[in-house]
């Protein structure tokens, strides 16, 4: 764990247990060819679904069972010595069903959830990007699937990270949550926004509470970081303290409130469909911020 890491923001999917991106391997096709036939191979669907087993456990190919070669693949890395791949097709039939990666997430093996991650992502992007944004020519991918060049003007495009922070708002005695209108009855979750060009993550945290509720952000901290594939953002987690004010609805959420230190409890212990507020998943870093907020308290005024 990073020393820029809070050690008491932990639990949350997609982030322990990774592979050796092995980037020297992305432009090595014979090594990769030699890789292939012992390696495992996640294939997701178009809506980014992999296969699985009845129990909904991971069921990926080998490189022999999925043929042909590791041309068209995009090569994840390695755990020990065996590779990863990932290439889209059809995830699942009438014996092995698709699985998501919000429920990989809560349920598969770290190593293998954060495979799915990377996989959706990369190839999320691969999907998106067919045409150069420059001059519009056909784009063709590079090291094992990393980098898109233009056949046109060749100019390169790298995987896309969009970077988002999220933060656990206290007034010193009272957690700020928010809801959409489009979630789960009663859901409710903490504050978060994209990063603009030319603000530091401070100043987002700030601006993104100030725009969405109308509460001051007085100062922030960073606690910790969730790479979040939905379709390619990273969560960047911070605890922050604020105004008492009352909040204000503006165009983006249904509600917004502060809520007590018990009612934030009782949501954590007794959770479920039928829980008077209900939180975040389990996978997700707002979960972890909120039940760190909890048991720790909010950070010093």
């Amino acid at each position: 764990m990073s020393a820029a890491t809070d050690a008491r923001v932990s639990g949350f999917a997609f982030v322990d247990d990774p592979l050796d991106r092995a980037d020297l391997l992305r432009g090595d096709a014979e090594a990769l060819r030699r890789l292939w036939p012992q390696a495992r191979v996640l294939c997701l669907d178009a809506e980014g679904r992999a296969r699985a087993d009845a129990q909904g456990q991971p069921m990926p190919r080998t490189g022999a069972q999925a043929g042909a070669g590791p041309e068209g693949a995009i090569f994840l890395g390695l755990d020990g010595e065996q590779a990863w791949f990932a290439q889209a097709g059809d995830a699942a039939d009438a014996e092995t069903p698709g699985v998501d990666l919000r429920q990989a997430g809560a349920t598969w093996p770290a190593r293998e959830a954060g495979v799915f991650a990377l996989a959706r992502a990369l190839l999320h992007w691969q999907s998106r990007t067919r045409f150069c944004g420059v001059c519009g020519g056909g784009v063709r991918f590079e090291r094992a699937g990393y980098l898109g060049r233009c056949t046109q003007c060749h100019a390169e495009h790298y995987p896309r990270v969009d970077p988002a922070v999220i933060a656990a708002v206290s007034d010193g005695r009272r957690l700020l949550l928010g809801r959409k209108a489009e979630w789960p009855a009663r859901r409710y979750s903490l504050i978060a926004g994209f990063v603009e060009p030319g603000e530091t993550l401070e100043q987002t945290v700030a601006r993104e509470v100030m725009e969405e509720t109308g509460v001051r952000v007085r100062r922030s901290r960073y606690l910790a970081s969730q790479p979040w594939p939905f379709p390619g953002a990273l969560m960047l987690g911070f605890e922050a303290l604020a105004e008492p004010d009352p909040p204000r609805l503006e165009d983006e959420l249904e509600d917004v409130r502060w809520f007590e230190r018990e009612q934030v409890g009782a949501a954590l212990e007794r959770g479920g469909e039928d829980a008077p507020l209900r939180l975040p998943p389990r996978l997700s870093i707002a979960r972890a911020l909120v039940e760190r907020w909890y048991r720790h308290g909010p950070m010093p005024a």
